[in-house]
């Protein structure tokens, strides 16, 4: 679409449903699509112009796979937990990891991934398997392995890596190493409730409260859960400030645009100071 005029300027039928987050780099639209296959598409007319596949699973997971571009490399994982290297240009593969040892195909369903955050010389990334991978960005190879149990994206800042495991727990981990630095149980800790006037705020909802998204600031880090609450986090010491309950159902992860933080729901977006 033309984003000024809301003109169509060229629809794409395609056989396979994409699976993936949609990037574009230059002048390509980046996919991957249930069949773990990497399409790359003209931003101009739509044509399909090369295609890597990574893999086949006859089970088809709902996880929506991960893309992350680096320096004319497009690097993504696919449903049976294998992270790719392919040159942006003409789709040749330059490396691949499996993270998994088994194939069996039940496994490969039920496993669930973060997206994929490229640092400076590594590509970091969690499973609901209790695993935390460093890998190299050259080669692929593994850099360190930890025993943590996230399916939220984690966050890169400087020597540090910040997440938040599926149980509820904070964790500050050192970059190069992967050594646990802290961790630190930000669910169900005793918290002050924030009364401000946002609709549904003070509706109180028992369901699963296991994370969606982290933002980390300077001084405060926020994360929200599956049950439409807003947790905030004092980063230096782990723990919780306040807790503020949005909505009844998931909100997005949080997002931070100038002084702002904003949370999408179902059908409206929140900003809050």
């Amino acid at each position: 679409l033309n984003y000024l005029t809301g003109e169509v300027l060229w629809v794409k039928s395609i056989r396979n449903p994409i699976n993936s987050q949609v990037k574009i780099y230059d002048d390509k639209i980046y996919t991957v699509d249930l069949n773990n296959i990497l399409r790359a598409y003209s931003l101009k007319d739509g044509e399909e112009l090369w295609r890597y596949g990574s893999g086949n699973n006859f089970l088809k997971s709902n996880k929506r796979n991960s893309i992350a571009i680096f320096n004319d490399i497009i690097y993504f994982n696919n449903s049976l937990g294998d992270v790719s290297a392919v040159d942006s240009k003409n789709g040749n593969l330059l490396w691949q990891t499996p993270t998994q040892s088994s194939r069996i195909l039940e496994n490969a369903f039920s496993l669930v991934s973060s997206d994929l955050v490229i640092g400076n010389s590594e590509i970091i990334f969690s499973n609901n398997r209790n695993e935390f991978f460093s890998l190299n960005l050259n080669n692929g190879s593994i850099n360190w392995k930890q025993n943590i149990n996230s399916v939220v994206k984690p966050v890169l800042y400087r020597d540090l890596i910040f997440t938040i495991s599926d149980d509820g727990y904070f964790f500050v981990v050192e970059k190069n190493s992967g050594n646990i630095l802290r961790i630190t149980k930000v669910l169900n800790q005793k918290i002050q409730k924030i009364k401000k006037k946002i609709p549904n705020l003070l509706k109180i909802n028992s369901g699963d409260n296991s994370p969606v998204g982290i933002t980390v600031g300077k001084d405060k880090t926020f994360f929200t859960t599956n049950n439409g609450k807003l947790i905030v986090i004092n980063t230096t010491t782990g723990k919780v400030i306040s807790s503020i309950n949005i909505d009844r159902n998931k909100i997005s992860k949080p997002f931070v645009f100038k002084d702002s933080l904003f949370v999408v729901k179902d059908n409206s977006i929140i900003k809050l100071n």
